[in-house]
């Protein structure tokens, strides 16, 4: 269950759309391949097999878990480098350490976030803290990266860390549904991330048979992400499940609906929404690095390998191993 929940019954409320609002329909549903990620953690890779130009702000997306560790089992990343992009961690149960090469970091749990961007260049490592990796327990989080513009590739590091308290929160009208929004807005509803790209990132729980209509800016893209649970997306209630990402069309809505049964284990439809202004700006990856030309992956590898992206302090957080 998510770590932050509240009684809808006692919160604002979207407002109905209009006469006029469109509804987006859905263009795509594709289903996610799991891997594993970093030392060894589970992930769902969401993006997987959808275009770049259906994604763009956004560059990548790994469910992370949801797994129950035993102890000993549970798995982070070692220190490694980003540039010209901004990395999320969104930990929706569970804890995670982070600490990057500008002083930055922190523990991140109960519904927290941290948005680290990396611009001109950046160290960081995300691991379990030790008493987890001792103990073992839930995990389960998100990781998105979203892309920077031309004019922002080199900007200087940053990190925020938002914690779950400070989410905006905001309910359907008629209380099935409650949003937490992270970056963003969603019908004045302000989230608390600072974004360089305009987006929109927030999680919603859907109760069994109930549904939602998010007012959703058409200038951004639509895509909806199912954490756990069933139902239908869009206007044409197309039905998707766990570990499905949606790409939906052009519109002012988005509507998504849960089954009114779902598993025991899981009581309720929990999905991720999330939209953003296109860059429309050509994107050339090579693993940690998002930039526009080749010529400048080459000098992100380069200026990596001088130590010119920062440097591991000497206190650095290392991850935990049992015995």
């Amino acid at each position: 269950m998510p770590a932050i929940t509240a009684d809808t019954l006692t919160l604002a409320r979207l407002t109905e759309p209009g006469p006029g609002a469109v509804d987006r329909t859905v263009t795509s549903i594709t289903t996610g391949p799991r891997g594993h990620e970093g030392e060894g953690f589970p992930v769902v890779r969401a993006f997987a097999g959808v275009s770049s130009a259906a994604l763009d702000p956004f560059i990548h997306m790994d469910q992370m878990g949801e797994v129950d560790y035993e102890p000993g089992e549970p798995r982070g990343t070692s220190w490694h480098p980003h540039r010209g992009f901004e990395t999320v961690t969104y930990m929706i149960d569970g804890r995670f350490q982070h600490q990057d090469s500008t002083g930055g970091g922190g523990l991140i749990e109960n519904g927290a976030t941290q948005w680290m961007t990396a611009g001109a260049g950046i160290l960081h490592i995300e691991t379990p803290p030790a008493e987890l990796v001792e103990s073992g327990g839930l995990f389960h989080g998100i990781q998105l990266w979203v892309n920077l513009p031309a004019s922002d590739k080199f900007l200087a590091p940053k990190y925020q860390n938002l914690e779950g308290a400070g989410l905006a929160l905001v309910s359907s009208p008629d209380g099935g549904a409650l949003i937490r929004v992270i970056a963003g807005e969603i019908d004045g509803h302000q989230g608390p991330g600072s974004t360089h790209t305009p987006i929109t990132f927030a999680h919603a729980t859907i109760e069994p048979g109930a549904s939602v209509t998010v007012p959703w800016r058409p200038d951004f893209n639509g895509l909806v992400y199912v954490l756990s649970g069933r139902g239908t997306v869009g206007a044409d209630r197309r039905p998707i499940h766990q570990g499905q990402l949606a790409v939906l069309g052009k519109g002012d809505t988005i509507t998504v609906a849960a089954e009114s049964s779902q598993d025991s284990h899981r009581p309720a439809m929990e999905v991720l929404l999330l939209g953003g202004q296109p860059i429309r700006e050509p994107v050339v990856a090579y693993g940690p690095f998002v930039m526009n030309t080749r010529q400048q992956l080459v000098e992100a590898i380069e200026d990596y390998q001088a130590g010119r992206l920062g440097q591991i302090p000497p206190d650095a957080l290392m991850p935990h191993v049992v015995g």
